[in-house]
């Protein structure tokens, strides 16, 4: 598929989308009609009629499987795993062998960009841009604003030329002006800073729409300078068409719905946000640079595509496990001593990961962890719990058997690292300030070393409320709040009752442990490593603290960590008032959530 108007006949024709022609409004309404039908599994929606928006506004794109595999199908990871194996089999390739692989050459020659001297984007332009009769959504109720959510940011390094493709959230001010929220890890950032050093305005070019492969390339985690545009042409299956408009130095994606360019002024700031954001808590407001706003361009009947965000799962997730299993490939390629990798989209991705390795020689894992967590502009950088096991036999994507298997072998004296004092992800509140914060290894290599319990059937530790069983090894405890007993930690460690289990999670409520991507979210997206981690005992020895076990993480919430995502009641009050309006035929279900916790009844 080469644009968005051949996703959506496509989703008619599998009855995957449904129009909503009643008057919606961007301010909240359309986010929570988005989240309720995204709770209960259905289907992508076209809002007709947004009230205030010239044009349309689909969501919910990607919000199932099933959606994705609509919009990129088999052939991505196909052809991946097949570049893989003809790489890997290179020092042995015969004439005979590699004549059989030929269909890679002609699958490879449609890989790439097409200079076109016009396209579908260019068709209308408005000189005197108004970005208010955009559909951009407000999502929750303590938003600064309205934001462009699925962001298309193309930015080309003012030295090298090299182009980047971000998705980097946008926040309306006014008619001509847009908030960029770089973070401190992102291309189109560098991009800027480059210019500002030299007191340059950066061009930006703002798409949005397009080929669902230019939103998957723009969230892909490739390494710094690998082009996202070539990763979008290998998922479409051809070459991204880019057409040149007088102006500005910026070609534009043929295929796009819309095109906003203009220029990012250096040595400008100004406030963005709250915004409600993917690990389930509003990022705070902070400066950032803006654009400037000199051309809008669109299609001539252009569609707004948008998303909302939230406690998971949201589209967000289901995009995101899609790319981790289509470049799983890649990875083995060039780390081939780890045998796979998987984020947990549960905890927002950047908070927990695991690999699986081989390890040859002793204490090799930790050399496997090390390469993760310094992949070179790579998302896996921005990890900030890792866990590292090898043997067969264990879901990854099930963490209740990953950390059982861990727990099992792991000796805490020596296989579990925090290191303290690193950049972090800016979205993540947990560190003591914005960007700053720690990480933590845990190993689990080699044969068990204990027998784990796998009920807890005594009596409470000191001052707890709740014990529950996580998994085999792990009890969940909700004890006195942070601000009652921040010391509370410390103690459980220490507490007889609880001895027998290697690992403790000090919770708010021990009800999480019931649905795996309510715990997963609860406990490590509100833990830091270097502040959470306490033990029954602990000693320096060759520079390393040595934990005796048990070990606890204070996955409490702390003073000043952001609120919790919650709609607001007049909201969802309204939606539930005006449900038979937008879906007459009732051929629509939505779950009303009033904690704000996505589809976790379905997700188990």
């Amino acid at each position: 598929m080469t644009n968005l108007g051949q996703f959506l006949d496509l989703l008619r024709r599998e009855k995957e989308i449904v129009d909503v022609e009643a008057p919606v409004s961007s301010d909240l309404e359309i986010a929570e009609i988005h989240r309720r039908v995204i709770a209960a599994g259905g289907p992508a929606l076209m809002f007709r009629n947004v009230e205030g928006a010239d044009f349309p506004c689909v969501t919910n794109l990607f919000g199932t499987p099933r959606r994705v595999e609509l919009a990129f199908g088999p052939r991505p990871g196909r052809f991946l795993r097949e570049l893989v194996s003809l790489a890997q089999d290179l020092p042995d390739l015969s004439p005979s062998k590699l004549w059989s692989r030929r269909g890679l050459a002609r699958e490879a020659l449609r890989v790439g960009l097409k200079s076109v001297r016009s396209g579908p984007v260019a068709e209308c332009r408005q000189a005197e841009p108004d970005l208010t009769r955009l559909p951009l959504l407000r999502t929750w109720p303590e938003d600064g604003g309205h934001f462009v959510t699925l962001p298309l940011v193309y930015t080309e390094h003012p030295e090298t030329g090299h182009h980047n493709l971000g998705m980097y959230r946008m926040q309306r001010y006014d008619e001509r002006t847009l908030g960029v929220h770089w973070q401190i890890q992102k291309g189109g950032g560098f991009h800027y800073h480059a210019a500002e050093r030299e007191g340059q305005p950066l061009p930006l070019t703002l798409l949005v729409g397009g080929p669902p492969a230019l939103i998957l390339a723009a969230i892909g985690p490739l390494p710094e300078n690998v082009p996202e545009l070539v990763l979008a042409s290998l998922l479409q299956g051809g070459k991204v068409r880019r057409t040149r408009v007088d102006g500005h130095p910026h070609p534009l994606l043929a295929e796009a719905e819309f095109a906003v360019q203009g220029h990012v002024p250096p040595h400008e700031r100004r406030p963005e946000g709250p915004f409600g954001d993917h690990f389930g808590y509003y990022s705070l407001r902070h400066d950032y640079p803006f654009l400037r706003v000199e051309r809008l361009f669109h299609r001539r009947d252009a569609v707004f595509p948008a998303t909302v965000v939230g406690k998971p799962p949201q589209e967000d997730l289901w995009l995101g496990n899609y790319i981790q299993d289509l470049m799983a490939p890649l990875t083995r390629l060039v780390m081939p001593s780890i045998h796979s990798v998987w984020s947990y989209g549960e905890t927002g991705y950047h908070c927990l990961t695991s690999i699986v390795v081989e390890e040859r020689y002793k204490r090799e894992a930790m050399k496997f962890a090390f390469r993760i967590l310094g992949e070179d502009g790579g998302q896996l950088a921005l990890t900030k719990f890792l866990v590292v096991y090898d043997g067969p036999g264990v879901d990854q994507a099930d963490f209740r058997q990953v950390l059982s298997h861990v727990l099992a072998r792991c000796r805490f004296e020596t296989d579990l690292f925090v290191i303290a004092n690193l950049a972090m992800d800016t979205l993540d509140y947990s560190g003591p300030a914005v960007n700053e914060g720690s990480k933590g290894i845990l190993l689990g290599i080699g044969d068990p070393v204990r027998e784990l319990p796998g009920e807890f059937s005594g009596e409470l530790p000191a001052g707890a409320r709740q014990a529950a069983v996580y998994c085999p090894g792990a009890l969940a405890v909700a004890g006195p709040s942070y601000a009652e007993d921040r010391d509370y930690a410390q103690r459980l460690a220490r507490d007889p009752r609880v001895s027998s289990w290697p690992l403790l999670f000090l919770v708010e409520d021990t009800a999480v442990v019931e649905r795996n991507v309510a715990f997963l979210w609860s406990a490590f997206t509100r833990f830091e490593p270097a502040a959470d981690v306490h033990a029954a005992g602990s000693r320096i020895h060759r520079h390393h603290e040595v934990l005796t076990p048990p070990v606890v993480f204070d996955c409490r919430l702390k003073p000043g960590f952001p609120e919790e995502l919650f709609a607001d009641e007049g909201t969802l009050a309204r939606v539930t008032r005006r449900w038979p309006e937008y879906f007459p035929d009732g051929n629509v279900e939505g779950e009303e959530d009033r904690q704000g916790y996505g589809g976790f009844t379905r997700m188990g």
